[in-house]
């Protein structure tokens, strides 16, 4: 490997291990970590990219439905926010599904993944180790709130269409 190549990677590196570090020293903020990270899309002869760039679209997305407030209005399944909310656990299970991934330890890529984390506009996301205590928490009943907090926030959207849109709907699908 060339010197100025493996100059570049070690910086990378560094860079991650430091906002890591930071990240474990947080506490309570008050407000969810995954929130607006307000991407922005251009061309241009130096960025930087990932294979998953559309993640930042569609994290403008949930946080535009009211998904992320509804998740945590429904599930209470932690006793403290040190720093990451239920919704920014649920969403980073998400996201790592959209990513490719297909089991927890698939989030230490991302958890290490630069571009990933600014496209997102956290510092750091939950590791598979945190992820997985999250998951033992859920009941039948969480699922459930889970899944209510996810109708609300597309009855929402849809409330936002307009009546073209309903009546659109209801055509497609007479009940």
């Amino acid at each position: 490997m060339k010197s100025i190549i493996r100059r570049k990677l070690e910086k990378s590196n560094r860079k991650i291990k430091r906002r890591l570090a930071q990240a474990r020293k947080c506490t309570d903020s008050g407000r969810p970590v995954f929130r607006r990270a307000g991407s922005s899309y251009d061309i241009a002869e130096r960025t930087q990219a990932f294979t998953h760039g559309a993640i930042g679209a569609v994290h403008d997305l949930v946080n535009g439905t009211g998904l992320i407030q509804q998740l945590d209005s429904r599930l209470e399944l932690l006793k403290i926010h040190r720093p990451y909310h239920e919704s920014d656990h649920v969403l980073n299970i998400a996201y790592n599904v959209m990513c490719g991934g297909q089991r927890l330890d698939d989030l230490e890529l991302l958890r290490n993944d630069e571009v990933y984390l600014e496209a997102l506009g956290v510092d750091a996301i939950p590791d598979p180790t945190t992820a997985g205590d999250f998951c033992r928490r859920f009941g039948p009943g969480d699922v459930e709130a889970m899944m209510e907090a996810i109708n609300t926030s597309r009855l929402e959207v849809w409330k936002r269409q307009g009546f073209e849109f309903t009546l659109a709907l209801q055509n497609e699908n007479p009940l």
